[in-house]
């Protein structure tokens, strides 16, 4: 199974600190290094102008490998997620006016062209243009960290 993660998951480990958290961080990098975690290069640039913690930041960037760049077929179904018009506010005004990343659509491509499950913490809601919703939408697998956790059989 691979796991695509999301900028917000991503972003939630910093609570598992490393110091006692080890298991974590140790389950972690072994799916980084069979290839079953990933994330995509956007990720990484919403990353680079976020607030993530110093841990969390160090070790991504020990681990860079894991943000792949987009295929053809990750970018031609990214243009498929576009076509639906209520779809096309995964990208908000301040970040098309500014120009800022946004990693949404190439997680979901990621997750759809390689057989994987995303991994968000934003929630399904109804008639929202959100990681869950377009999952959904292209039955995508989708689940939070908490369920990722759960079924990789972590427990402290």
């Amino acid at each position: 199974m691979i796991y695509v993660f999301d900028t917000s998951s991503l972003s939630k480990l910093k609570h598992f600190f490393p110091g006692v958290f080890k298991s974590v961080w140790t389950g972690l990098d072994s799916l980084v290094l069979s290839g079953h975690l990933i994330s995509t290069r956007e990720v990484w640039n919403e990353i680079e102008r976020g607030d993530v913690d110093a841990h969390t930041n160090s070790w991504l960037k020990q681990r860079k490998h894991l943000f792949t760049t987009p295929t053809g077929p990750e970018l031609q179904f990214v243009a498929q997620i576009f076509q639906i018009p209520h779809f096309q506010a995964l990208i908000g005004e301040k970040q098309r006016l500014t120009g800022t990343p946004v990693a949404d659509p190439f997680v979901i491509a990621c997750a759809q062209v390689r057989g994987g499950t995303v991994v968000t913490e934003e929630r399904l809601k109804p008639q929202a243009a959100k990681i869950p919703n377009v999952c959904q939408h292209f039955s995508v697998p989708c689940m939070d960290l908490e369920t990722f956790m759960q079924q990789q059989g972590w427990s402290f």
